[in-house]
C-alpha cells in the first residue's frame, strides 16, 4: 500500500478494531464482536502497524501477546478513541437521536419477562437503535466482553462501575397448600423451621432472613435446604411440585397465589427486597445510546408489576 493510499485510511476505525482485538484476545473474537470477518481484522491490524512502522502483536498458534509498543499503543488508543466519541457525542447531542448497538447484559428470568416492555419502549422510541439482549445471571466483564451495561439484581460490590438504583423486588415466603398438610396457615417465622426448603442461591443458600412489613422486626433461622437452584423459574416450579417452601420474587408467583396453586406463609413477613441496579464501567463520557436507555429504565422500572420504588436512590448519574 502506497503512501498515498495511507493517507486516506479512516485511522479511528483502524485504533476501534486494534482497542477490540486486545480485549478479545483473538482476531477471530474482535471479528466476532465487531460483525466482520477475521480477514478484514487482520488487513485492519496489518495496516496500523505500517501506519506507525512498528509491530503492535506477537503471535503464534496457540498465543496472542502484546509488545511493549503494543502497550503503549492500546493505552493510547483507547484516550484517543473515547476523545473522538466523547466529541462526537457532544456534537450530536443537540440534534441527533440515539443510534447504533447498545450491548446490555440483563438477568435470566428478568430479562425474558418484566424487563421486555421497557426494551420495546426504548425501541419504539429510538428506531435508529438496535440491543443485543444477553440474558445471564453472572456479573459481566463490561471491557473484555464489549457489554454496555447491565441490569443486575442484588447488591453491588465492584467500586469500578457506576451503580444507578432503579427499583426494588419484593419477596415472599410461599409453598403449595398440600405441604402444609391441613394445618392453620403458619403465621411468624419459627413456625416454619420444621419446613422442607427451596434454596434460590443466587441470594440465600443457607439462612433465611425475614422482615416483619409494619414494625420492621427482623427473624433469622438456618436451613437445610432440600434442592438449591440459581433459577427464579426453577424455585417456582418446584415449590408448585410439593417439594418445599421457598422465597420468591413476587412478581413470578403473583398469579400462582391468585389461582390458590401457591399460599403466602407467615403473610406479615416479608423477604429483604433485592435491589435493581443499572450498571455499567467509569468513563470520561457516556453515550447518547447508554444515557437515554438509563431514562427510559429508570422511568419504567418502579412502576412494573412486582417492582416498588427504592428506599435510597443512588447519586450517581452519567454525564
Amino acid at each position: 500500500m502506497t503512501e498515498t493510499n495511507l493517507s486516506g485510511i479512516d485511522r479511528i476505525e483502524l485504533m476501534q478494531t486494534f482497542i477490540r482485538i486486545v480485549e478479545a484476545g483473538s482476531l477471530s473474537g474482535a471479528a466476532a464482536r465487531l460483525g466482520t470477518s477475521q480477514p478484514t481484522i487482520s488487513r485492519r491490524l496489518q495496516t496500523l502497524e505500517r501506519l506507525l512502522g512498528l509491530k503492535l502483536l506477537q503471535r503464534t498458534t496457540h498465543i496472542m501477546k502484546l509488545t511493549d509498543d503494543g502497550e503503549r499503543c492500546y493505552s493510547h488508543a483507547k484516550e484517543l478513541v473515547a476523545s473522538w466519541n466523547a466529541m462526537e457525542d457532544d456534537l450530536r447531542a443537540a440534534t441527533d437521536e440515539p443510534r447504533g448497538l447498545l450491548r446490555v447484559l440483563v438477568p435470566h428470568a428478568f430479562g425474558q419477562d418484566q424487563l421486555i416492555k421497557p426494551l420495546k419502549d426504548y425501541l419504539y422510541r429510538y428506531p435508529k437503535m438496535s440491543v443485543e439482549w444477553t440474558l445471564n445471571d453472572r456479573r459481566p466483564d463490561f471491557i473484555a466482553e464489549g457489554i454496555d451495561c447491565a441490569i443486575q439484581v442484588g447488591a453491588v460490590t465492584d467500586p469500578s462501575v457506576v451503580a444507578i438504583l432503579l427499583a426494588e423486588v419484593p419477596r415472599i415466603v410461599v409453598a403449595a397448600p398440600e405441604l402444609l398438610n391441613n394445618k392453620p396457615l403458619p403465621t411468624h417465622p419459627e413456625q416454619l423451621l420444621d419446613f422442607h426448603w427451596i434454596a434460590l442461591n443466587s441470594f440465600y443458600r443457607n439462612e433465611v432472613v425475614l422482615s416483619h412489613k409494619t414494625n420492621g422486626e427482623i427473624q433469622r433461622f438456618s436451613i437445610e435446604p432440600q434442592l438449591s437452584t440459581d433459577s427464579l423459574y426453577a424455585l417456582r416450579n418446584a415449590a408448585l411440585a410439593g417439594l418445599g417452601a421457598g422465597i420468591a420474587s413476587t412478581w413470578v408467583i403473583s398469579d400462582d397465589l391468585a389461582q390458590g396453586r401457591l399460599v403466602h406463609l407467615a403473610p406479615d413477613w416479608h423477604g429483604l427486597p433485592l435491589p435493581i441496579y443499572l450498571v455499567y464501567p467509569h468513563a470520561s463520557f457516556y453515550p447518547a445510546r447508554l444515557r437515554a436507555f438509563l431514562d427510559i429504565m429508570r422511568q419504567a422500572m418502579p412502576s412494573l408489576a412486582g417492582t416498588q420504588l427504592p428506599s435510597k436512590k443512588s447519586r450517581s448519574t452519567p454525564r
